[in-house]
């Protein structure tokens, strides 16, 4: 039983080897899970890479990059990469693309991500991708004299957007396929989102069903060992607090001072580094005493079936597909069976593989 509606990162976190990519894909396959994700870092995580042997892997689960930036590879060189992956996957890659970190752009000297920007190179992939000829092109995305692959390269290959802000939710209703939120967003929140791409998309003049829009939800159950599930919960939000905690806490109408006294505290101050990565559990531990328990809360957590109902609770807010994660496929399958148990088959019948594809 394919099941369409669920998704997995793959490589979650840190990982000891991007070959563990190659056992996740197929387990999440053999499992049932509709699409793995992939999420981009400047490391052992090159995107096009992982896509390629992902889809090498595999031949039923759907592919996503989760995200990449456009502004790290020529237009060509991006367009060429998903038309390979279109033809190695058989139709069920999604090129996904993100804003980035700014602090880390500003650390490899590459320039902030600007909607504007976004929203042209999508134009151009579309063109590129319909076969068509860019001469002279002179936009948000960059100037180009010629961008073409030839007529006879033609593919409608679907894309995939991660949203945040305003502004990215209304462009991902607008001009993408698929939006994936981000992780430990309220119930407020979530639903929030959902609407605001739905009714992007119907002012576009589009249909908001087409526009599918995924939960990314951490998923972590009791049957994982306490450091780890630490790690995956505590230490993952820290990190995001490091990253851009001002955004989160203002999307989710959060407290500012609970944010202002995790970043005042000496260890946090101190530590150089992502927190979900090197930190030990003794530290993970002082961590948790500076993140209010309500702020861990919009996450499947508890029993196998705890976590379930948690799951279902984020389709009731209106999303097409739930992305569990922050845990590989092994860590997930006492969950994933509990669900399949009480799936309604009939309710998720119209969704593809591909994670951003059209619906039947």
């Amino acid at each position: 039983m394919r099941m369409n509606e669920l998704g997995f990162y793959t490589l979650a976190g840190a990982p000891r080897s991007p070959r563990d990519l190659i056992d996740e894909v197929q387990q999440g396959e053999a499992m049932g899970l509709g699409a793995a994700f992939i999420s981009e870092r400047f490391n052992v995580k090159e995107a096009a890479t992982l896509s390629g042997a992902a889809a090498a892997a595999s031949s039923e689960i759907g592919i996503a990059t989760a995200a990449t930036n456009h502004n790290t590879r020529h237009p060509m060189v991006t367009a060429a990469f998903a038309m390979t992956m279109n033809g190695l996957a058989g139709g069920r890659f999604s090129l996904g693309l993100g804003r980035g970190i700014d602090r880390v752009f500003d650390a490899y000297g590459l320039p902030h991500i600007k909607t504007a920007e976004i929203e042209d190179f999508v134009s151009l992939m579309r063109k590129i991708w319909n076969g068509e000829v860019v001469l002279g092109h002179d936009g948000p995305a960059g100037r180009y004299p010629l961008l073409a692959m030839g007529p006879e390269y033609q593919a409608r290959i679907p894309l995939t957007f991660t949203a945040f802000g305003p502004n990215s939710l209304a462009l991902g209703g607008r001009a993408f396929d698929a939006v994936v939120l981000h992780t430990f967003f309220t119930d407020e929140t979530t639903a929030r989102c959902v609407r605001s791409v739905k009714r992007a998309a119907e002012e576009a003049g589009r249909d908001p069903a087409s526009v599918r829009v995924w939960s990314c939800f951490a998923t972590v159950g009791d049957h994982l060992p306490e450091a780890l599930r630490l790690k995956k919960t505590v230490g993952r939000m820290a990190t995001y607090l490091q990253a851009y905690g001002d955004l989160l806490v203002r999307t989710n109408d959060w407290d500012p001072a609970v944010l202002e006294r995790f970043r005042a505290d000496p260890f946090v101050a101190g530590f150089r580094g992502a927190l979900d990565a090197t930190a030990t559990t003794d530290e993970l531990s002082h961590v948790a005493t500076l993140i209010p328990d309500d702020w861990l809360a919009p996450a499947a957590t508890g029993s196998a079936e705890r976590c379930v109902e948690k799951i279902r609770g984020q389709f009731d807010l209106g999303v097409d597909g739930v992305i569990l994660h922050g845990a590989s496929p092994k860590e997930l399958a006492p969950v994933v069976e509990a669900y399949r148990k009480t799936r309604e088959a009939d309710r998720f019948a119209h969704l593809p593989a591909n994670p951003a594809g059209p619906v039947h």
